[in-house]
C-alpha cells in the first residue's frame, strides 16, 4: 500500500503545477478597461540584483490610461522601465511619468523592452515563484498581478501543452 503514496503524490502535486500554470498563462486581469494578460517573471542568478516583470497590457476604453507605478513585497524598490537603442548602446530607464496605454490599444512588457523593474533584490527570484505586484494606473486604480518566474533565460513565458 506504502508503494503507491509517494507515486500518487507526485503525481498529483505534477497534476497542480500544470493546473495553475496554465491558469496563469490564461489568466485576465481587469481593471476598469484594462485588461492584464501573460503576467510573468525570470528566476535571477545567484547574487542578481534585478529583475524584470513582463506582461500584456490591453486597455478595451475609448480614452488613453497610463501605468504610473508598481510597487511588491519582493522588494521596496520597483519602477516602470523601458530598454531602446541610443546609437550602438542599449539603455534602460525609469518611465518617470508612467507608460502610456493607448486607447484601444495593447502594450507588451517584454524582455528587452518595456518591463517592470525589481531592484535591490536581496533574496532573488527563484524558478517557480510567483511574484505579487500590485501595479497602480491613472484611471483604473490599482491592480493586483502574480506573476510566476520562468527560467531565468527564458525569453517568454514557457506554455504548458496537454494535461
Amino acid at each position: 500500500m506504502n508503494r503507491y503514496i509517494l507515486p500518487l503524490a507526485a503525481a498529483a502535486a505534477l497534476s497542480l503545477v500544470s493546473i495553475v500554470t496554465a491558469f496563469a498563462e490564461n489568466a485576465v486581469i481587469k481593471a476598469g478597461s484594462i485588461e492584464i494578460t501573460n503576467a510573468w517573471t525570470r528566476a535571477t542568478l545567484a547574487g542578481q540584483p534585478a529583475g524584470g516583470g513582463f506582461m500584456v497590457i490591453e486597455n478595451k476604453g475609448t480614452e488613453a490610461d497610463r501605468l504610473k507605478s508598481a510597487t511588491s513585497p519582493l522588494t521596496p524598490m520597483v519602477q516602470v522601465h523601458e530598454m531602446k537603442m541610443e546609437g550602438d548602446v542599449m539603455k534602460m530607464s525609469e518611465l518617470k511619468d508612467g507608460l502610456e496605454i493607448p486607447a484601444g490599444g495593447k502594450v507588451e512588457l517584454k524582455p528587452g523592452s518595456y518591463h517592470i523593474m525589481f531592484m535591490a533584490l536581496t533574496d532573488g527570484i527563484k524558478e517557480g515563484d510567483a511574484i505579487k505586484v500590485k501595479l497602480v494606473f491613472e484611471k483604473a486604480g490599482e491592480v493586483d498581478v502574480e506573476m510566476p518566474a520562468a527560467p531565468a533565460d527564458a525569453k517568454e513565458m514557457p506554455h504548458q501543452h496537454g494535461g
